[in-house]
């Protein structure tokens, strides 16, 4: 059973929401014409992915909206800390990457935490358009959703920003360090 497969109680679904919200109101160049009665309302009506924030906020990530699908009528939340989140730091990319271990190998991977958590990693795209809306991994990098090319090769794809400017860069699938992460994708 993952953590996502046990029920918040109602007390850690009140906090949840007020953290969001308080979020929300916080960084109101997030999500312009965004309302949260709104939000709310979605999250209400869906339980199951409040699981999945409550994981992503557990772990550091700080979500929040970071827009608004027209064609799906979903809202999207990203992780939002200024750094990669703590708890989803030293995973290498993949299972397959993180048993191709021979020593020292990580307790975890991105993909299968994510799939764990409910959530999906971002795309370098979406890493752009995060950085949009502020300066996050300064001092740290995250996992990025890696082309399948590139990954049959044993490689994988992590950004960061150094010097004003987002970078993308390449690794081997089995590499872990400190202060790589990963960030996360949520629609509702």
């Amino acid at each position: 059973m993952t953590k996502t497969d046990k029920k918040l109680s109602l007390e850690q679904h009140e906090e949840l929401l007020r953290t969001l919200k308080n979020r929300f109101d916080k960084n109101i160049n997030r999500h312009p014409g965004l309302k949260w009665d709104e939000i709310e309302a979605k999250l209400q009506d869906h339980p199951e992915k409040m699981k999945s924030l409550h994981e992503m906020e557990e772990t550091g990530g700080e979500p929040d909206v970071v827009g608004y699908d027209k064609k799906t009528g979903e809202y999207i939340f990203y992780d939002c800390s200024a750094e990669s989140p703590k708890g989803r730091r030293k995973v290498c990319y993949d299972r397959e990457a993180q048993e191709a271990r021979k020593k020292h190998k990580p307790e975890n991977n991105a993909c299968d935490m994510a799939v764990s958590m409910g959530i999906e990693l971002l795309t370098d795209e979406q890493y752009r358009e995060l950085q949009k809306l502020g300066e996050f991994d300064r001092k740290t990098s995250s996992w990025v959703q890696t082309p399948e090319d590139i990954r049959h090769l044993g490689g994988a794809l992590f950004c960061d920003r150094r010097y004003n400017t987002v970078f993308v860069y390449h690794n081997g699938a089995e590499s872990y360090y400190s202060a790589r992460g990963f960030r996360g994708a949520l629609r509702i």
